[in-house]
């Protein structure tokens, strides 16, 4: 019996003396809020995140077509804040993705296209080195509404830097990504 109440004791305080000494890295403070569409309306709570952006916005996105995203995105632009768009080329050929990204042209958003069509599975937002989202969802309406989607907000600096460098790694791949043209 002592060496069963023995044993009890002794692998809970032998988790606790391994959980002190493992050192933890700073991306392990990160913040994670997990939403599914279409009960949670995901693109919803990211439309208000791109309202707080004050310094950038970056967005790789295969479908975007909901005014809302491209409303917030030009209200951001609006207000100082360095707007980039990253899509897939072929997707452009969408009645409703071209005019989401005429309207962007005109408030002088860049935006790129890649070379290697239907390959932009990246659905993902950076916001000012602090939040980024990713998932499986695009910004469109059935994303929101309809489609079995999910997307994570992850609040973290350095998991947002990691985000960011991604992003500008792909902005500056001028092998797999041209500017699109608005005509």
């Amino acid at each position: 019996m002592s060496a069963v109440l023995a044993h009890s004791i002794i692998r809970p305080l032998a988790l606790v003396a391994l959980l002190l000494t493992v050192p933890v890295e700073p991306g392990w403070a990160a913040t994670v809020e997990v939403y599914y569409a279409p009960e949670d309306a995901p693109l919803d709570r990211l439309v208000t995140i791109y309202g707080h952006a004050k310094r950038y916005l970056y967005v790789a996105v295969y479908g975007l077509t909901t005014p809302r995203a491209v409303e917030a995105m030009v209200a951001a632009k609006k207000r100082g804040v360095d707007v980039r768009l990253i899509t897939d080329r072929q997707r452009t050929e969408d009645v409703k993705q071209r005019a989401a990204l005429h309207t962007l042209h005109l408030a002088d958003i860049p935006i790129l296209v890649n070379e290697h069509d239907g390959l932009m599975h990246l659905k993902q937002a950076v916001i000012d080195d602090e939040v980024n989202a990713s998932g499986s969802m695009n910004h469109t309406t059935s994303g929101n509404r309809y489609n079995d989607e999910r997307l994570d907000i992850i609040t973290d600096h350095a998991i947002s830097v990691k985000a960011r460098e991604k992003f500008l790694a792909m902005w500056n791949d001028h092998t797999r990504y041209r500017a699109w043209d608005a005509h």
